[in-house]
């Protein structure tokens, strides 16, 4: 069986030589890029001859982080699959990693074992979910869910009046922005008011906030 070829992608030297040493010492994995940021891994792609199947993506790095690069991976090179190998375990990272493309996300103080496994199955299924991704991933699909939810009950004029109302624009200022009337201004609140279940343009705000429309 071949060696499934591995790109690894991290500022750190010390720890992107000692992840080679380690790859290199199996017989299912070769070593075939090993850059120092996103910027040089993007460039030497461009080039390069033997490309790598498997890439471990560190995410804070200068010149072009991880999740642009991983971006730029998904787009360019769709049969080349990113594993996040990184310290970050924030939510919002982790999420801004998975939309980007990657298809495993893993915290560098895993155990060897547990990465040739993300390596071995992302090659040969695509993906690689630990609990810690399988949880943001939840929260992707819930927000979507909200949004399509949210899409469906608010006409398009009525999200922009909310966008509008979460600024210091007075209604009057609202209709003159939106090109409508005063009182088609106060059809959008009152519909906004039914809709959401809120008495207050404050309680519009509070919506806007929550969902991110502000």
């Amino acid at each position: 069986m071949d060696r499934i070829k591995v790109a690894i992608v991290d500022d750190h030297q010390l720890v992107s030589k000692a992840l080679e040493n380690m790859i290199s010492l199996s017989p299912d994995f070769k070593v075939v890029m090993n850059c120092y940021n996103g910027e040089d891994f993007l460039n030497k792609l461009k080039d390069q001859n033997d490309m790598p199947e498997v890439v471990l993506m560190d995410i804070n790095m200068p010149k072009k982080n991880g999740v642009e690069t991983t971006a730029e991976v998904t787009a360019n090179y769709p049969q080349v699959k990113v594993i996040a190998l990184t310290m970050e375990d924030n939510e919002s990272t982790i999420i801004n990693m998975l939309k980007a493309g990657a298809k495993g996300y893993l915290l560098k103080d895993m155990s060897p074992d547990i990465l040739f496994n993300a390596i071995n199955i992302v090659h040969e299924k695509g993906i690689f979910y630990t609990d810690i991704v399988t949880q943001s991933l939840l929260k992707i699909r819930t927000e979507e869910k909200v949004m399509q939810e949210i899409s469906e009950t608010l006409k398009e004029r009525e999200i922009e009046f909310i966008k509008n109302a979460c600024s210091e624009l007075t209604y009057k200022e609202i209709g003159e922005q939106m090109c409508v009337s005063p009182r088609t201004v106060d059809g959008y609140r009152d519909s906004v008011f039914a809709k959401l279940n809120v008495k207050s343009r404050v309680g519009i705000v509070l919506f806007a906030i929550k969902h991110k429309l502000n």
